[in-house]
């Protein structure tokens, strides 16, 4: 059995006026404990008009900022730290969170405040204030798109320190603002990064609130405020849920095209591949089987290549992988759907010659099935073929995002265009696309494709039919 080994040193993952400051000087009042301001603020070394921190230069962090880690970092017998924002450097980010030596603290406001602290002190030049000077008095207007940005920028990166430590298997020490000057929080924080020999941490008391004012004297469009904030959605009530499993980039599918500077052709399972490879072939070579590795080769050997994926309508899609499934050898997969999932495909043997009809109201049954697996709803994976759309992009973004997503409905128009910019003179004809059949604009077969592959809609504009 592993025991958790003690802290040597910490992070503080906070942003602008969140109240670091006087978290800092709590801090720095204990002996062998210290923390250096804002250490990796692109701007400042530490804090503010100093350019050198522990012996490094501003310019000597600008070339290896872990050698300024390592400076902070390695102080026998005592526990350094320092605040670490969302636009600090990014170089050092996965040093620090990889370090389970590194106790994380994570130092949280309402935004709204914050927002409004940071503003005000931009306005005035006030970013401390001890007891013995007079706060500027100061309103500032509410900029709704500003408020959106910052808020965004923090939140996603809150969520990557949230899902780094869960894939790491580790814990924080979470702090709000007005935990700060709470004796009992601070004294049980201290006692977490391992100092329990001190019996009671009291909250420095050399900073004062800068604004304890109510929030309407320190806003002027303080009602035009109220009305933007009631435009968000923090509890995401509108958010399309999304319990589909990842997708891995699929590199071994992609195809290289010597045609021109070079195509790279990053097929989406279900779509027009066949047509495309056939559009590629008439124009010289092709290979594939790539790994990683061979694929970086091939690009390096062909400069001024362009990558392109092409999305099909989810609801013709979603019909091919139905005949797909009848006609696929996996009989246990079609067994699986008539036993558990609810499409009543008949015997094997009858699929051949099923009527049109019955093979639509199958169909239907199909699609129901398919938005209860890509919700992770089902105990089958979701299959490449039948896969959302924009999960497979995001699967390829894992290697490299395509250059160009193109659409099935255009390809006469995008591909034409495509080949110019890779170089080719006379592109080959493209093979009459696959006709869709009559019976899928049906409004009950576009309404369960809809529901199916919401985020494909949504994402990608989609119409509801085909």
């Amino acid at each position: 059995m592993t025991m958790t080994q003690p802290f040597r040193r910490y992070v503080i993952f906070a942003e602008m006026r969140t109240g670091s400051n006087l978290l800092e000087a709590t801090l720095n009042a204990i002996k062998r404990v210290t923390c250096f301001g804002e250490a990796f603020n692109p701007y400042m070394m530490g804090w503010p008009d100093k350019d050198e921190l522990c012996g490094i230069t501003k310019a000597e962090r600008e070339e290896d900022p872990h050698r300024l880690l390592r400076a902070i970092f390695e102080r026998p017998n005592h526990l350094p730290g320092f605040r670490y924002f969302h636009d600090h450097d990014p170089r050092v980010f996965d040093a620090i969170i990889e370090d389970r030596s590194c106790a994380k603290i994570i130092l949280t406001r309402n935004p709204v405040d914050s927002y409004v602290s940071t503003e005000l002190a931009r306005a005035t030049n006030q970013w401390k204030l001890n007891e013995t000077e007079t706060p500027i008095p100061a309103a500032i207007r509410f900029d709704g798109a500003e408020f959106r940005k910052v808020t965004g920028e923090i939140e996603e990166f809150q969520l990557r320190v949230m899902n780094r430590l869960q894939v790491t298997g580790q814990a924080a020490f979470w702090l709000g603002y007005e935990d700060l000057r709470d004796a009992g929080v601070m004294t049980g924080l201290l006692h977490w990064l391992g100092r329990t020999d001190l019996e009671r941490v009291e909250p420095a008391s050399d900073q004062v609130p800068q604004n304890p004012r109510e929030l309407s004297e320190k806003v002027e469009n303080f009602d035009e405020m109220q009305a933007e904030l009631a435009r968000l959605d923090p509890f995401m009530l509108r958010r399309i849920p999304n319990f589909e499993p990842r997708k891995g980039p699929a590199v071994p599918s992609f195809m290289g095209a010597e045609a021109g500077k070079g195509l790279i052709f990053m097929p989406i399972k279900g779509g027009p591949s066949t047509a495309i490879a056939g559009w590629l072939r008439a124009m010289g070579d092709v290979v594939g089987d790539f790994n990683q590795n061979s694929l970086r080769q091939w690009k390096r050997q062909h400069v001024g290549h362009r990558s392109f994926t092409v999305l099909r309508h989810p609801l013709p899609r979603a019909w091919t992988a139905f005949e797909t499934l009848l006609g696929t050898r996996k009989a246990e997969l079609r067994e699986m759907m008539r036993q558990i999932y609810r499409v009543a495909l008949p015997a094997d043997e009858e699929l051949p010659t099923l009527a049109q009809d019955r093979k639509v109201e199958l169909f239907l049954a199909f699609l129901d099935f398919l938005r209860r697996n890509l919700n992770g709803q089902t105990s089958l994976p979701s299959y490449p073929g039948w896969a959302s759309q924009s999960e497979i992009l995001a699967g390829f973004s894992r290697f490299g995002a395509p250059d160009m997503v193109l659409r099935e409905a255009d390809l006469s128009r995008d591909l034409a265009w495509l080949a110019d910019s890779a170089g080719i003179k006379q592109p080959a004809n493209l093979p009459d696309p696959e006709p869709i059949p009559a019976f899928l604009n049906e409004q009950e077969l576009r309404s369960a494709a809809k529901k199916a592959y919401l985020r494909d809609y949504v994402a990608f504009g989609f119409a509801g039919q085909s």
